[in-house]
């Protein structure tokens, strides 16, 4: 179990940095260069997330049951993680209208994923693992809005409303349709094949 709160504490605490030290970061890049920084932060992720796979695959082996989720929270837990993997596309394809209107999906998406893992798993690893991933979201994505309105209030009227949303330009349709349709396609692979042979369970079986 120290492996993967050792993990946590790496993965999660890098991540964390534009959350609690930003003049910290923007001082440091300032002194480093970005390619020095993107270089560090990019080995502590790596480092923080081989030993969060290993610490809990160690915990899988054997598992502190802190409850039993009733079978119906698997099937809340694949809907909430079909809306994740939606998210997730939509920070990547350009002008997709949930970008636009949500701002940061990425982040909203670790919050369903890990939400959607507490209610169908009742171990001490997966409290730690998703509960930890799931406050990181939460003060993650207050933080981002945070920036976005600090970012307004700099702009004239004309531009604060795109920048509001994360910057995001006028939505399109057909980036929308894209990024729900290939949600929804990587939502099935990931849940009918990858997660069995990944993580080595079933969500359906």
């Amino acid at each position: 179990m120290q492996w993967l709160v050792l993990g946590l504490i790496v993965f999660l605490g890098v991540h964390s940095v534009r959350i609690v030290a930003d003049d910290w970061r923007t001082q440091t890049i300032d002194r480093w260069g970005l390619t020095a920084w993107k270089g560090v932060y990019s080995l502590l992720s790596l480092l923080g997330l081989v030993l969060i796979v290993v610490g809990y695959d160690l915990a899988r082996q054997a598992p502190v049951v802190l409850w039993s989720p009733p079978l119906g929270m698997r099937h809340a837990a694949s809907l909430l993680t079909l809306l994740a993997f939606v998210l997730l596309v939509a920070a990547y394809v350009p002008r997709n209208a949930l970008k636009a209107r949500l701002g940061h999906p990425m982040v909203l998406a670790v919050k369903l994923w890990a939400f959607a893992h507490l209610l169908s798993n009742g171990t001490l690893a997966d409290l730690l693992l998703f509960g930890g991933f799931l406050v990181w979201a939460v003060f993650n994505y207050r933080s981002a809005r945070r920036r976005n309105r600090a970012e307004v209030e700099g702009m004239d009227n004309e531009d604060a409303p795109a920048a509001a949303d994360g910057g995001a330009p006028s939505a399109s349709l057909t980036a929308t349709v894209a990024t729900v349709v290939v949600g929804l396609a990587s939502w099935a692979v990931f849940a009918f094949w990858a997660h069995a042979a990944l993580i080595g369970v079933r969500p359906f079986g």
